[in-house]
């Protein structure tokens, strides 16, 4: 079995996480089947008020008694939501995505006074950095290749320079890791562990309409960019970060108009509000990874922790050593 630091301090068996997947792209069942296989599910609180956060985090302990997370994404989230995460006492409160001008201190206080331990994403390592010195007890470090909001750094240069800059705090990998490759490689980066994203959609536990996790499935990995587009089309200004999303017609169609979407983003947004709910994977927009290319099929949450560790152990066993004379 793989230990390392991180799986004692969040008291696990395998040092594989689910992101919290604001917006409405996990719910307990993904949570909790994610934590119940020995994994650390999160429970993304982006968008809710706070009595949907103490139902979600109800709803979670009565399918699991196993370790989980409260995601917040710190920019987005008033005093009130963050209290009452910080007042369920999960094991841990994952932040990410503060403003520049936002004091980590304050947070990550207020959750240790409660109990929880603290993860913080940083998609490069002024922002390790800065959450090592506000007393993070976890820092995930986020490459690029991920989905959804991310940095410009690549995981693998971006892993081993975090983990030398906050050592001896653990670090997780996150960002284009969908497989037991992933998680040996991060080891060898020195990392203890990986949060993986993409992954966990294509699952049946993932509150994803079924257009879009067979659109995961058939991805290539190449058929992704960076973009704000996802970002001004719904109204909203992530603090330093860009949104890697699917290169399908709507991002194609304002690709180089980006002026003129935000000059008719309310109208333009309720069209992409029914495609989401309609499942119509050219007119909504749809975040996944470069690791899509490496997900070839549709399985239950607990089977992905599963295999992920046991492709790393067989892989740390049996082949590296061969590798060595």
């Amino acid at each position: 079995m793989i230990r390392t630091p991180v799986c004692d301090l969040l008291g696990i068996e395998h040092p594989v996480a689910l992101g919290g997947l604001g917006g409405g792209h996990t719910r307990p069942e993904l949570v909790a089947a994610v934590s119940e296989a020995g994994g650390f599910g999160a429970q993304g609180c982006h968008g809710m008020n706070v009595a949907q956060i103490g139902e979600a985090a109800a709803t979670l302990r009565g399918m699991t008694n196993r370790p989980f997370a409260l995601n917040f994404l710190l920019f987005h989230c008033n005093e009130e939501q963050f209290d009452a995460g910080v007042a369920e006492k999960p094991a841990a409160i994952a932040i990410a995505w503060p403003r520049p001008d936002q004091d980590l201190k304050p947070y990550i206080a207020r959750a240790h006074d409660a109990g929880c331990k603290v993860t913080l994403m940083a998609g490069g390592v002024p922002e390790a950095l800065r959450g090592a010195e506000a007393g993070a007890d976890v820092i995930i470090a986020q490459g690029t290749e991920g989905g959804g909001h991310v940095s410009w750094m690549a995981t693998m240069a971006l892993t081993p320079m975090v983990v030398d800059a906050v050592a001896p705090i653990p670090v997780l990998a996150a960002g284009g890791i969908a497989d037991g490759r992933g998680l040996a490689a991060a080891l060898a980066l020195g990392a203890d562990g990986v949060l993986l994203g993409t992954r966990f959609l294509a699952t049946p536990e993932a509150p994803l309409h079924p257009n879009f996790k067979q659109a995961i499935v058939e991805s290539d990995g190449h058929d992704t960019m960076l973009t704000e587009i996802p970002d001004i089309a719904s109204g909203t200004v992530w603090p330093g970060a860009m949104s890697r999303a699917a290169r399908n017609r709507f991002v194609e169609r304002w690709a180089g108009r980006e002026w003129q979407l935000r000059q008719h983003q309310a109208d333009l947004y309720k069209g992409v509000l029914a495609a989401r709910k309609s499942g119509d994977r050219d007119e909504a927009t749809l975040s996944y990874g470069q690791d899509a290319g490496l997900i070839h099929d549709i399985v239950p949450a607990g089977e992905v922790v599963r295999h992920i560790v046991a492709e790393a152990e067989a892989i740390l066993k049996d082949r590296l050593p061969g590798l060595v004379r």
